[in-house]
């Protein structure tokens, strides 16, 4: 591994070695480096066509962690990969994953990831993932993630994803079914500038009496960049949801919110918020007389906006 990579997989997963624990490094379409733990196991996938592995957590496993990030320093290489995860009952774990791409070349760069949890009753997991994009080549850095999330009765999910910058285009699809006494929280946070594009699909199924799901977005559209999100939550049972959507857009960025509930039952209690707009022009002039120039004074509200 060469200092570019060595350099992305310290931005995606906060890796400056060989982690602690269960982990799998992909780089350029290949694993280079595999642990499993004594209750974390890691397999190849022996379908064929599908390129990944399986990740199984024991029943009980505490205080454990499993690092999957990916990197591509490639240019022109596309890939899909499928991992699925297997947390048994009463687990609690974290779960590190996330994509770098280096492309300095002048053709597009892709990585689909297929993610599938099936968390067991009484699981807790929480889930960190972080995308970033960079190099002076002409070809585009792409990276459409897929989550597909199933909780059994009273498990929890906490889910931070973060597109940290240099995507050039992301189409991020996350899909939930809550059992009885689950929850489901995501945190979500987008960059995008230049004429990047970013989508963000929602869908969640609150099956189970008890069932909460909150999911709120945060994002700064800057330059001539679009960004989209979606948010669907279905109240099937008594339940929670919320779904909220806040950003800020700078120069020509345009952002579009599209929030649905619909609630089946009638103690289904569901609730969207959604706030786009600049910065306040009174935020820029405290910080600004405080010694900062317009553009850092930009730079410091963003980055607590986004924090």
């Amino acid at each position: 591994m060469d200092a570019i990579e060595r350099d992305l997989l310290e931005k995606v997963a906060d890796l400056h070695g060989v982690p602690e624990g269960a982990y799998n490094i992909r780089e350029n379409g290949r694993s280079v480096s595999r642990s499993s733990s004594a209750n974390i196991e890691i397999v190849s996938k022996t379908e064929a066509g599908k390129s990944g592995i399986d990740i199984l957590i024991k029943p009980g496993t505490k205080n454990e962690s499993v690092h999957i990030p990916v990197i591509l320093s490639q240019s022109g290489l596309r890939e899909v990969v499928y991992n699925d995860f297997y947390i048994g009952e009463g687990a609690d774990v974290l779960i590190v994953a996330g994509c770098g791409i280096h492309n300095c070349g002048v053709q597009s760069s892709e990585h689909s990831g297929v993610h599938t949890f099936r968390v067991g009753k009484g699981a807790k997991v929480r889930y960190v993932e972080k995308h970033y994009g960079e190099g002076d080549g002409s070809g585009e850095r792409i990276m459409n993630p897929t989550s597909e999330v199933y909780i059994e009765e009273g498990g929890s999910m906490e889910m931070e994803t973060t597109q940290i910058k240099g995507v050039d285009s992301t189409c991020r699809v996350t899909k939930a079914v809550l059992a009885a006494g689950a929850s489901l929280v995501v945190r979500e946070k987008i960059y995008t500038h230049g004429k990047q594009f970013a989508k963000t699909d929602f869908f969640v199924d609150l099956n189970g009496e008890g069932s909460a799901a909150d999911v709120v977005s945060r994002s700064v559209a800057a330059g001539n960049s679009h960004q989209e999100f979606n948010a669907v939550i279905n109240g099937n049972a008594r339940c929670t949801g919320h779904s909220e959507c806040d950003a800020i857009i700078m120069d020509h960025g345009t952002v579009t919110a599209l929030p649905a509930l619909t609630a089946n039952s009638v103690d289904a209690e569901l609730i969207h918020e959604a706030a786009i707009g600049k910065i306040a022009g009174e935020q820029l002039i405290k910080l600004m007389t405080l010694g900062l120039s317009e553009q850092q004074a930009e730079q410091q509200i963003i980055q607590g906006f986004l924090k």
